[in-house]
């Protein structure tokens, strides 16, 4: 490529001699591979040269050719593009305009970051007040802390594994893995029949660390409770 117009041998030495070219570091040198030497009708035994990409533009740039000349411009025009796409911090410093944009751009980030800050607080004390909040809940007071209806909060109960039905039962079971983790608890309650007899019976109750729990996961899939109906 670069029309030297020399025996290689014969300059792949003088440049590597010139240069301080270090073999093993810049370039190895293959096994002799055979060929044919014209005009003695034998074989003459030739050596393989394989260089380093940076060896590689070195020598292109010293070679007084008009491609050597090429291979310099090139190389000067992509380092010149480099510091171009590169910010010097000094120049920054003394350039007032790029202070302001610098400055302006961190303001920016700051103030999306509090205003994220601002978003997430509200929850998060919401959440801590019910992680916080003492004993256990039915779950139709749990729906109204989570505020979701509770019909949509029985069916994601039972459809994501935290409760279930006996065949031929009237109530809800928590499994066992629900109860292990202490996300809910059965507790026997008593009703007064309206003939004055009593009924017991066992209910599903949630934690407050089953509420907490709920309140991350549930998020869009239920329907959270319209104003009008919560406040009535």
């Amino acid at each position: 490529m670069l029309k030297v117009g020399k025996d290689f041998s014969t300059w792949i030495k003088d440049r590597i001699e010139q240069y301080d070219f270090v073999e093993n570091q810049d370039f190895v040198i293959g096994s002799p591979i055979s060929g044919n030497q014209s005009g003695r009708g034998g074989d003459r035994r030739s050596k393989e040269y394989f260089v380093t990409i940076d060896m590689a533009k070195e020598l292109s740039m010293v070679e007084r050719t008009e491609e050597g000349k090429r291979a310099r411009l090139y190389f000067i025009e992509c380092e010149r593009r480099a510091r171009a796409g590169a910010t010097d911090p000094v120049a920054v410093l003394n350039d007032p305009a790029a202070m302001r944009g610098l400055l302006l751009t961190y303001s920016e980030k700051v103030l999306a970051l509090q205003a994220e800050v601002g978003e997430l607080t509200p929850k998060a004390e919401a959440l801590d007040r019910l992680a916080d909040a003492d004993g256990s809940h039915c779950i139709t007071d749990a729906a109204k802390l989570l505020q979701v209806r509770p019909k949509a909060l029985f069916d994601y109960l039972s459809s994501n594994g935290w409760t279930y039905r006996r065949v031929g039962a009237d109530h809800w079971c928590a499994y066992q893995a629900r109860i292990i983790s202490r996300d809910l608890v059965h507790k026997v309650t008593t009703v007064l029949r309206p003939d004055g007899s009593e009924k017991t019976g066992e209910q599903v109750r949630v934690t407050p660390q089953g509420l907490t729990k709920l309140a991350k996961l549930i998020g869009s899939a239920v329907r959270p409770v319209p104003p009008s109906e919560e406040a009535a």
